[in-house]
């Protein structure tokens, strides 16, 4: 018979930690899921999966839609190698992350408070909650401009509205954690589904598709093309998503010895893999249908959320396209809400130690996002919101080399993480995927700042 397991204290596996009585990372709801302690691998894979989709939320964003409508339009399936490449380093990055938190039994925010110096920690930390703030901005943007497509909200009112989602985030976490997760794969499924059907009704070439996935000597070559695939590449891996997995793989009962960690981090890999390999069908599908609607029909200048939605029914000749559109843009909102609650949270406690209550933090967060839409969008129009979820996009690429260094660091120091230290290869390979994302990063953040 398989039996659970619920372990009664977490795992202080950090060896630098400097407060020995310190709570672990989300407090009760560390090791709160039971998972099987033996039975068939599938059923005990069953009781890990939940965490990857949640950070798979952060690949679907609004930010990201932008960048693969604009790709799509102008250079047609060519940048969906692009898109399966900066899915490998995500890939990469957040099984690192997943490894950080269960051979340490710290998240990556307490990890850099215990190595770092206090001004550097609390440097960390700010610049962390900036980028918290951007991805914030990203959501309420997207969730606004869905109730727009959708109902005809105008733009300010949603962003408004966007206020009152605290409520479903303080719903959720009273009815635990396994809640949270059931809501967001749920959300999940609708995007998957909405997209699916998009595909099919797009009809697109499937040699073209397929060719698209193999590098081409134009995405070098093309000034705009290079442009646009490091925006998919600095878009891609969202910094507060290696902080939220570091945590949230903690939630699991597994047994806090060598072998029970080896195990998890096994069953914690693959489920990460599978929901990114999700989010890479989401990500290629955006760029596919603005290749296969918009750059087939010569549409080669659209590159907004809303040109997509009001072009998408009249090109393809069906109705319902643009709905399914805007419905899975809602879903990617509200997705959006719980992990950067959730991460929010994760980067206070762990950097500064410092808990307040779930509702003041949320309502802080979000007040901070909605303030600048509303302004921008009353002094320049809703054409206004489309230029300031670029700039999110662009705050968020600052912020990540203050994330990725430190996780690659830390997982590679046998001191810290003992037996499941990375092995060379993978070590050297962090590092390069590191050097790459950095690099990429800088000069999509210059380009911005001198208009290309």
């Amino acid at each position: 018979m398989d039996t659970l397991l619920i372990p009664t204290e977490p795992s202080r596996g950090w060896r630098f930690a400097r407060e020995t009585q310190e709570q672990p990372s989300l407090g009760h709801l560390n090791g709160s899921v039971p998972v099987l302690a033996g039975g068939h691998w599938l059923r005990r894979l069953v009781g890990f999966l939940g965490p990857g989709y949640m950070v798979s939320v952060g690949y679907m964003d609004p930010g990201n839609w932008a960048t693969d409508i604009a790709g799509g339009a102008q250079f047609g399936y060519t940048l969906l190698a692009v898109i399966l490449l900066s899915n490998m380093m995500a890939i990469v990055l957040q099984a690192l992350a997943a490894r950080l938190g269960i051979a340490t039994g710290r998240d990556l925010a307490q990890a850099c408070r215990d190595h770092y110096p206090r001004p550097v920690g609390v440097a960390l930390w700010l610049a962390c909650e900036i980028a918290i703030i951007a991805c914030d901005l990203a959501e309420v943007i997207g969730t606004a401009i869905a109730l727009k497509l959708l109902f005809g909200i105008p733009l300010v009112m949603g962003t408004v509205i966007t206020a009152l989602d605290v409520l479903l985030v303080l719903l959720l976490m009273r009815r635990g954690f396994r809640a949270l997760e059931a809501f967001v794969i749920a959300l999940l499924a609708v995007i998957f589904v909405c997209f699916g059907i998009q595909i099919a009704l797009a009809a697109p070439p499937i040699q073209a598709v397929l060719g698209g996935f193999v590098p081409s000597s134009q995405i070098v070559t093309n000034p705009a093309a290079l442009y646009i695939a490091i925006g998919i590449i600095g878009a891609t891996v969202m910094p507060h998503n290696l902080y939220l997995h570091s945590s949230i793989v903690q939630t699991r009962a597994y047994p806090r010895t060598d072998r029970g960690r080896r195990e998890a981090l096994r069953f914690a890999v693959t489920d990460s893999t599978i929901a990114l390999m999700l989010a890479l069908f989401v990500n290629a599908s955006i760029l596919i249908l603005a290749a296969a609607v918009f750059h087939a029909s010569g549409r080669t200048e659209v590159q907004e959320i809303e040109q997509a939605f009001e072009l998408l029914s009249p090109l393809l000749g069906v109705g319902l396209a643009s709905t399914l559109f805007a419905v899975a843009l809602l879903a990617s909102g509200l997705n959006s809400t719980v992990t950067a609650t959730l991460a929010g949270q994760i980067v206070m406690e762990g950097f500064l130690h410092l808990r307040i209550p779930d509702w003041a933090r949320r309502l802080i967060t979000r007040a901070i996002a909605i303030v600048p839409v509303v302004i921008v969008t009353a002094l320049y129009g809703d054409g206004g919101t489309a230029r300031l979820l670029v700039l999110s996009q662009v705050v968020l690429s600052m912020q990540l080399p203050f994330a990725v260094i430190p996780l690659v660091r830390f997982v590679s120091d046998r001191e810290k993480m003992g037996a499941l230290v990375v092995p060379g290869w993978l070590k050297w390979l962090s590092w390069g995927i590191a050097a790459v994302i950095v690099v990429l990063n800088v000069k999509l953040l210059i380009d911005t700042v001198s208009g290309g």
